[in-house]
């Protein structure tokens, strides 16, 4: 029977999980959606929902049930696959946490009005106090559900004040006038790729939830972080439709910060910079903290001192972003690079499941089973066509 510090932490897993998927990245490109499809959109996030299903409620269960993390679980498929895999995540965690650091930049600079180089030490700062302090663990958690809860309480009243459509964007929410398949593989591929796959699980394992009786659990854990994600997608879809309906050109240097000036006008400008803020220094935590998970057994060091060496993590891509600006060659290798990690990671995960190497009482769902390799086959084929 799970404790109450078990329940906690499986809502901290959820939460872990969705706000380092509520990146800036996400930010734009909902907002950038909206305006190309209008209405359309709600069914992109639809897709991209189900395909996220398909692909975290594998990873989730086949991790808790074995008890081990991704690149363990991997070297045990095929021997050394899993440093490999830990080699991708940890340079796309690096790479994207750049990108990260440069969202927290803008943020806190439109919240606050300090320059972005300041803006930039001062959320590092902050993120270092997370993991360096005595319940680091505790302290995380804490962050980004308060965080995860601002970001979608602020975008709430943002899609209310904008009158969207509700009506319509419901019904073509299922009934689209048209799709987009280019926006389908970019919301799955930054809702799940990389290392957002694997930090909720990661959690779990921490939290030691693990074994097939906890399979229950982890199932909800894993639906409440899609369930979060989602939710923050459409009312973020449903505050920019509302201003999209209402004429106004879109914004092309910042979509997203244009949909709540309209709104709000310069205090909108600020409510988007708490929101920017906060999706960016959560996605700086989950992405060092997940990374860091795939060092630990790298060396006993790592392990005994993973808060301080998930410190420095944060510490190199600040100190990068503020010396050398955004690297874009390394942004786009690591882009390209965590198209594949997804799907490679997911058809080793199934093969385990064809070749009988976990416990002898799970048995893992065909239903699930199919959907993950679903999304496999798509996701290997969508990769290849962004580098083509």
């Amino acid at each position: 029977m799970l404790t109450g510090r078990n329940r906690s932490a499986l809502t901290s897993a959820a939460f872990l999980m969705a706000t380092s998927a509520i990146g800036p990245g996400f930010l734009t490109q909902t907002a950038y959606y909206t305006w190309q499809t209008a209405a359309s959109f709600g069914f992109v996030i639809l897709i991209s929902v189900l395909l996220d299903i398909g692909a975290q409620l594998n990873i989730w269960r086949l991790l808790t049930v074995t008890g081990m993390r991704a690149h363990e679980f991997s070297n045990n498929v095929f021997p050394g696959l899993g440093y490999v895999l830990g080699g991708l995540i940890v340079f796309g965690g690096l790479a994207f946490n750049i990108g990260n650091v440069g969202g927290c930049a803008l943020g806190m600079n439109l919240m606050t009005g300090v320059g972005t180089e300041w803006s930039a030490a001062l959320s590092t700062l902050i993120a270092l106090a997370v993991f360096l302090s005595p319940g680091a663990t505790g302290m995380m958690d804490i962050f980004v559900k308060t965080l995860g809860i601002g970001m979608i309480i602020f975008t709430v009243a943002a899609a209310f004040l904008a009158s969207p459509p509700a009506g319509e964007a419901l019904y073509r929410t299922l009934v689209p006038l048209q799709t987009d398949s280019m926006a389908i593989i970019t919301l799955v591929g930054g809702t799940v790729g990389g290392y957002i796959s694997f930090a909720g699980a990661h959690r779990l394992l921490d939290a030691g939830i693990t074994g097939t009786e906890s399979v229950g659990e982890v199932n909800t854990s894993a639906i409440r972080g899609i369930a979060i994600t989602a939710l923050m997608r459409y009312v973020l879809f449903l505050a920019a439709l509302g201003v999209v309906s209402s004429g106004v050109a879109m914004d092309t240097a910042n979509p997203a910060a244009g949909v709540f000036r309209h709104i709000a006008g310069n205090t909108g400008t600020v409510i988007f910079g708490f929101v920017m803020w906060s999706a960016a220094i959560t996605s700086v935590i989950g992405a060092a903290y997940t990374s860091v998970s795939f060092m630990r057994d790298w060396h006993p060091a790592i392990e005994r001192h993973h808060r301080q060496v998930t410190a420095l993590f944060i510490l190199v891509s600040a100190t990068i972003l503020i010396l050398l600006g955004k690297p874009a060659q390394l942004l786009v290798l690591a882009g390209t690079i965590n198209g594949f990690i997804l799907p490679l990671a997911l058809a080793v995960f199934l093969m385990a499941v064809n070749r009988k190497q976990l416990p002898d009482e799970y048995r893992h769902p065909r239903w699930l089973t199919t959907a993950g390799w679903l999304v496999t086959v798509l996701m290997f084929w969508l990769a290849i066509c962004s580098v083509r």
